[in-house]
């Protein structure tokens, strides 16, 4: 807003009306969404004009049916922010000038109003800053899915039907054939059918047929003819002949709807209405008008002033009609009995609101109101008030007046201090909702109690201590997330308890709370249960997660009526002796301290369907009864991370209803899946660890699972090469329910950082403009649809390109990043929400958003800061948060992760789950599967960056030579070496496998090109950098190699979108499949060759290491002279180690490999796809001149004895295929 004033300054400082100057060019649109490309909308002297002013600009223009035809003029005004409305309408030509946002309402605006400035002002609004940046904004086309301006009102014609429907048709009057077909004007409106003579039509002579209860058929003898008829004994009659079929099918449509209600209801909401039409008033019959979310003006013939023209009327709904204030004369229809206003900016109410006597329901809620007039109190039938999201400081007086008012609903204002008099002197208030205030204490007049209030709800506010004995017959209390440290309540009629996320360590209930059903106190610092708790007899839910706990008394499992407890993330050691039955059904105790279950738990627990016992130390488990006999009724088994032993299989077949079973991380050497066949065996990460380093700057894996729902709203973007220089970016999205914009965000965003970056090296900047014009091009699936987003960049600093790396941060909602420094979770992001973020709540609260009793902003949302959701705007933004660091050593991996991963997975846990894994693919799956262990539903995803930024990452050659190590010798790293999966089973599920198909890219910042060959040190040889030193840049382009990834959800198919034809061994679920990608930047230890022999036995040793299959997929340009291959029979000797099969793979369309052989257990690999390059992947494979070896005079002796051996040796051992395969050519990775 700041900018847009400053440009709005710089506008007027140039002086008079005659120093503006207004330019028009009329282009017409190519029949494409872009509309006109941006080098063709100005001329030269246009773009001079504009670049010698910021507060100069350019508006456009649309005609009223642009949205639907492609051949419509686009009129492109060039105007400053000092032009007026009346300015532009006059070089239009045009009357009036409309605004439409997000592609919803349309307002005309005033001729005073400033167009540019209205656009800059939105921009800045965004979160633009820069006045030049807001300039090219403000003229770009896309922005019209934001903003658009029109010279006329444009109509929808299924809006129009809905108001009203004429014409001239012939029609006969009654059931009879008595009478004859006459042409007729006939209108459709409000509830009533209008038949007038063509002549006299305006003259007041005119039939009015009620239809409300009546009947509209079709009358076969006569086409397309319709019978209206009205209810009643008396009904009449009209037959209606129409001469299209459209225009008999819109009368029949619309007829039908007004026939079949009840009531006289009239809905005009949301059709950007200055006033009601004409014809409307005809139809005295209406008793409810909603008129929600138009332009309503008080005066001409149709306006809010003339509505005391309905005598029967008596709902009336007004809100987010911009008002400002209440009309007076609307206090004149005596008889309302409900009235909405909400949502208008008004200051204050007029005195003459107390002669509505009859007013039964009054909402003012999202106005600026602080006070309410005294004749208020004459509403002695007034039972429902609505004053939230209001600027009150304290409880209206007149309040208390109001005996028939059952609810005092006060949220979202100002209150810093409640009197508890107030409530006792309203004895007729039962309901009490002061959630998103500012209490921070209560006061009492006196002692005497309360037997009115039975429901109190104190959500979000600053409470420290709480004391309502008082109130007796409180039966239900909200007080989440305030900073309770001790709770008083009576029990009298206490029936449910909400005190999560505060800081209570004593609650206090007397007597005991003999009709508690649900109680809910978890997040706090409670070292017990309270024994009151235990002695509930008709506790139903009992939920205490998140505390202190060291032990569950017996007396808790024993309650009869218990069917829910909750007491994970404790400190419990074990359960007490069962004695009796428990009638639980679900029991949590995850990530407690619990070694061993009681032995005759599965015999008392018959009920038990869900039991969650992940993350405890169990070594065994409580027997039943096997086969037939069982009588368990155990569905949802969650067992993970625990020492359990192949010793409790047997216990396990026991249980003939399991459904899913989690397994994972326990001490599982075999599981007999045969004897439960409905499980689905998931195998486990090897968890190998001394691992060598790896010599990658960095590599990723990426695991998505859909869990119990039918589609995956979750995608991911990775670009291991990115800006043909060693960068990095990363990024996750979701869409909670919606997975078009996830898949948008994860085709454009890149692109557009690649952009951004071109024009600033300023990392808040061009982060921060990423987000924001993505929020731009998401168009028209961004007005109603949202998506949260992270994005990762791992750049060297603009300045130093020899220096370090920086990584830097951007997130909107509820996606999350961090980072593990030196083995410690470092939270990067923010979580933009109500819950976890107050002064994001405070803002949204502030611009009057209506907050829902589900802490979601107009009940869509919990979401304060997202991509898309543009009608939500100003109250949803797509400004991120933005956070830079400079990576070091200590800086080992990078976790992104979107909510539902964050939910119900620590920080720390997370870390120290998978940090020594050195393999990202199977960490990415191992902190997925950890959640899902820990009852996730939902979609979740994960991808893990493993960092190796350090000096021992260099793989420089300065002409062909290393360069000194980090102790100043020649450096001999190792080729990556990714870990793989073992053949261990350990985690069973019975979820669909389709859910939990995993994705995987090792990414590397590789070498240029290295040298052809060696010629004994006379050849110079260009030299080869890696990313810690890199050449500093030239003007020649040389192609980068890259390693770019995107999650193939563009289908259900699980393939691009620009693919034809499935892809043979994907499973066609719509989940994320991946081919594996790695490249490697390798280093030799000397410069004399190494044989064949002694590279495939290094690769054997390596895999006999990781316990598991793995591949690696070496670049040829990027070898040195290791590897010498002499003809086709060596070269497919080589195809038969582990360390060069992916060399000689299958090469795919999209520049992907294939190994030979059988893929991991963790991904499903295709092993064909379509021909056709395109897409993301249309990169042409093609051979370096480089990509030869080339073997120097003085050496081929020694090769060819080397050679040599190498024939003997192979002879010698029994070979592993009969038949060899032919080599495929050479070809160069296109990623």
């Amino acid at each position: 807003m700041e900018a847009a004033a400053a440009a709005a300054g710089a506008g007027s400082a140039r002086g008079s009306r005659g120093g503006i100057r207004v330019l028009k060019r009329n282009m017409k649109r190519n029949g494409s969404r872009n509309f006109l490309n941006r080098r063709s909308r100005f001329g030269s002297r246009e773009r001079e004009w504009l670049k010698e002013d910021v507060g100069r600009g350019c508006v456009y223009i649309y005609g009223a049916d642009s949205a639907t035809s492609t051949s419509s003029d686009l009129h492109l005004v060039l105007c400053t922010v000092d032009t007026l409305a009346s300015e532009i309408c006059d070089g239009e030509g045009r009357e009036n000038l409309y605004l439409q946002l997000h592609g919803d309402l349309v307002r005309r605006l005033e001729p005073t109003e400033k167009p540019l400035q209205i656009v800059y002002e939105y921009l800045a609004g965004l979160g633009f800053e820069d006045l030049v940046r807001i300039q090219e904004e403000a003229a770009n086309s896309d922005l019209s899915c934001m903003i658009r301006f029109y010279n006329e009102k444009p109509c929808q014609v299924e809006q129009l039907d809905r108001i009203l429907l004429s014409g001239v048709y012939s029609v006969r009057k009654g059931k009879t054939q008595l009478h004859k077909w006459a042409e007729r004007l006939v209108i459709l409106c409000g509830t009533c059918l209008i038949v007038s003579s063509v002549k006299d039509c305006h003259t007041g002579k005119m039939h009015i047929l009620p239809l409300v209860g009546g009947k509209v058929e079709e009358v076969k003898r006569r086409q397309h003819s319709l019978a209206f008829s009205s209810a009643g004994a008396q009904a009449q009659t009209y037959h209606v002949c129409f001469e299209m079929l459209s225009e008999y099918q819109r009368w029949h449509r619309q007829a039908s709807t007004v026939v079949s209600q009840r009531l006289s209801t009239v809905d005009l909401s949301c059709y950007s209405l200055e006033e009601v039409p004409e014809h409307l008033f005809y139809s005295q019959d209406i008793t409810y008008l909603n008129l929600r979310h138009n332009f309503m003006r008080l005066d001409g013939s149709g306006g809010l002033d003339s509505l005391c023209r309905f005598s029967q009327l008596k709902g009336l709904n007004l809100s987010h009609n911009m008002l400002g204030e209440l009309p007076i004369l609307l206090c004149e229809i005596s008889t309302l009995t409900e009235l909405n206003i909400s949502c208008n900016g008004v200051l204050h109410l007029p005195s003459q609101i107390g002669n509505l006597f009859n007013l039964q329901t009054l909402c003012l809620d999202g106005n600026f109101l602080t006070s309410l007039p005294e004749e208020l109190g004459n509403l002695q039938q007034l039972c429902s008030l609505g004053l939230s999201f209001n600027n009150f400081s304290e409880v209206p007086v007149v309040c208390e007046k109001l005996t028939a008012l059952d609810k005092l609903a006060m949220a979202g204002n100002q209150l810093e201090t409640l009197n508890l008099g107030v409530l006792n002197r309203m004895s007729h208030i039962r309901y009490v909702d002061l959630r998103l205030n500012h209490l921070r204490r209560l006061s009492v007049d006196s002692l005497e109690g309360n037997k009115s209030v039975t429901h109190m709800d104190l959500r979000d506010n600053q409470l420290t201590d709480l004391d309502l004995s008082f109130l007796g017959c409180l039966e239900q209390l909200h007080c989440e997330r305030n900073q309770l440290r001790e709770l008083t309540l009576s029990g009298f009629s206490l029936r449910a308890l909400y005190a999560n996320t505060n800081c209570l360590m004593t609650i206090n209930v007397y007597p005991v709370p003999s009709l508690l059903t649900c109680l809910e106190i978890s997040r706090n610092q409670l070292l017990c249960i309270p024994d009151w708790a235990c002695e509930a007899k008709k506790l139903e839910v009992l939920d205490m997660s998140y505390n202190l706990l060291t032990e569950l008394p017996s007396r808790t499992l024993s309650i009869l009526s218990l069917r829910k407890l909750m007491v994970g993330h404790n400190h419990v050691q074990s359960l007490p002796p069962l004695l009796e039955h428990i009638p639980l059904e679900v029991l949590d105790l995850q990530h407690n301290l619990i070694t061993k279950l009681p032995e005759m738990f599965f015999f008392k627990a018959l009920n038990l369907r869900c039991l969650n016992v992940s993350a405890n130390s169990l070594e065994s488990l409580p027997s039943v009864c096997p086969g037939e006999e069982s009588l368990s009724v155990l569905q949802l088994l969650y067992l993970t991370n625990n020492n359990l032993t192949d010793l409790c299989i047997p216990d396990l077949v026991g249980h003939p209803n399991l459904r899913v079973l989690h397994l994972a991380n326990n001490q599982l050497q075999t599981f007999p899946a045969s004897h439960i066949s409905t499980l689905k065996i998931d195998a486990k990460p090897s968890l190998t660890a001394d691992s060598a380093l790896s010599s990658m700057l960095w590599n990723h894996g990426l695991a998505e699972m859909a869990g119990q729902r039918n589609k995956l709203c979750v995608s991911a973007l990775a670009l291991g090469s990115f800006a043909d220089s060693v960068e990095a970016v990363y990024g996750m999205f979701d869409g909670d329910k919606n997975e078009e914009l996830p898949r948008l965000l994860q085709c454009t965003m890149a692109d557009v950082l690649l952009e951004e970056v071109q024009q600033s090296n300023i990392d808040s900047v061009f982060m921060c403009n990423t987000f924001l014009v993505s929020h731009r091009k998401l168009g028209m699936a961004g007005q109603k649809l949202g998506s949260s987003a992270v994005l990762c960049c791992i750049r060297h600093d603009a300045t130093d390109l020899a220096g370090s790396f920086t990584l830097t941060l951007a997130n909107v909602g509820t996606c999350e990043a961090i980072l593990c420094r030196s083995g410690k979770p470092l939270p990067l992001s923010k979580v933009f929400s109500l819950e976890q973020y107050p002064e994001e709540a405070r803002r949204v609260k502030e611009q009057k958003a209506i907050i829902t009793e589900d802490n979601k902003v107009n009940g869509v949302t919990c979401c304060t800061r997202m991509l898309g959701c543009t009608y939500l705007h100003p109250w949803i933004l797509p400004k991120p948060h933005v956070y830079s660091i400079p990576l070091t050593v200590e800086d080992e991996m990078l976790l992104l992760g979107n909510k539902a991963l964050w939910e119900h997975l620590s920080y720390t846990e997370a870390v120290m789950a998978v940090r020594h894994l050195h393999d990202p693919l199977a960490a990415a799956k191992k902190v997925c599967t950890l959640a899902q262990s820990y009852g996730c539903q939902d979609n979740v995803g994960a991808m893990v960056v493993c960092l190796n930024i350090g000096e021992d990452s260099c793989t420089c050659e300065v002409h062909g030579l290393p360069l000194p190590g980090p102790r100043g010798g020649i450096s001999t790293a190792k080729p990556a070496t990714p870990s793989s999966s073992s053949g261990t089973a350990s985690e069973f599920s019975s979820e669909l496998s389709a859910s939990e198909v995993s994705s995987e890219v090792g990414s590397t910042a590789s070498d240029e090109h290295s040298g052809a060959g060696l010629d004994a040190g006379l050849v110079p040889q260009p030299e080869r950098r890696c990313s810690l030193h890199p050449v500093p840049p030239s003007s020649i382009f040389q192609r980068q190699p890259s390693c770019a990834t995107f999650s193939s959800n563009q289908s259900d198919n699980g393939l691009d979108s620009d693919d034809e034809q499935p892809v043979e061994g994907v499973m066609i679920n719509g989940s994320k499949v991946e081919v594996e990608v790695d490249i490697h930047c390798c280093q030799g230890k000397s410069l004399e060759p190494v044989p064949p022999e002694a590279e495939e036995g290094s690769a054997a040793s390596s895999e006999d290491d990781s316990g598991g299959l793995f591949f690696r997929i070496w670049r040829q340009n990027s070898m040195t002279s290791n590897i010498l291959l002499a003809g086709t029979k060596e070269r497919c000797e080589l195809q038969k180690s582990p360390s060069t099969c992916c060399l000689y793979g299958k090469k795919l369309s999209n520049g992907s490999i294939v190994p030979l052989e059988e893929s991991l257990n963790l991904i499903e690999v295709a092993t064909e796809v379509p021909k056709k390059k395109t897409g993301y992947f249309a990169a042409p494979a093609q051979l370096e001149p480089e990509d030869r070896f080339v073997v120097p005079p003085d050496l081929e002796e020694e090769m060819k004895e080397q050679i040599k051996q190498h024939h003997e040796s192979g002879a010698e051992q029994k070979p592993r295929e009969k038949a060899a395969v032919a080599p495929p050519d050479e070809f160069d990775t296109a990623l």
